[in-house]
């Protein structure tokens, strides 16, 4: 990978190594609203959504399936908490997928611009809004934390090809 971060008039687009994502997986939501209690926000977030808690945003919980939330933090300790409270867990798991799931953080008035051309403008979520669309033609599940961030969540395998088609769409602005 040759290219990671770009910085232009209204656009900045970086991977983002920092964040570490896991899957919280469960048959059943209430019962795995429950293990939320120990983790900023303690709550799941419904269908497409996604919601950032604490005091500075460090754990964001984003809606990808009806039985399963990824979890997303900068810090390992709301990440170890959520591990601890799922001890005796039946039907609920927790599952590290920061190895295998990286993230792309666009930033900017020119962010939602960059994703209508490398998807389409379904595809592009809403503030609060969590959206399983193609992007670069890969799925990939795009947040909107707030007006003007992004985040993408591409499997790692894929991330080579998705910073490609960023590097060159930006390289056409």
């Amino acid at each position: 990978m040759d290219k990671t971060h770009w910085s232009i008039d209204g656009l900045e687009v970086g991977l983002d190594t920092r964040i570490r994502v896991a899957a919280l997986r469960y048959v059943d939501a209430r019962d795995a609203a429950a293990l939320l209690t120990g983790i900023p926000g303690g709550v799941l977030p419904q269908p497409r959504q996604v919601l950032c808690a604490g005091a500075s945003g460090e754990i964001t919980s984003a809606w990808r399936s009806p039985t399963e939330t990824l979890i997303l933090s900068a810090h390992a300790e709301p990440l170890e908490r959520l591990v601890a409270g799922l001890e005796g867990a039946r039907e609920a798991s927790f599952v590290d997928q920061s190895g295998g799931i990286w993230a792309v953080r666009i930033q900017g008035s020119r962010g939602e611009d960059l994703l209508v051309r490398i998807g389409a403008a379904a595809a592009v979520p809403k503030p609060g809004e969590a959206l399983i669309g193609r992007f670069a033609e890969l799925t990939v599940l795009a947040l909107c934390l707030r007006q003007s961030e992004f985040v993408l969540l591409v499997d790692r395998v894929y991330a080579e090809h998705l910073l490609g088609w960023i590097s060159a769409t930006i390289g056409d602005f």
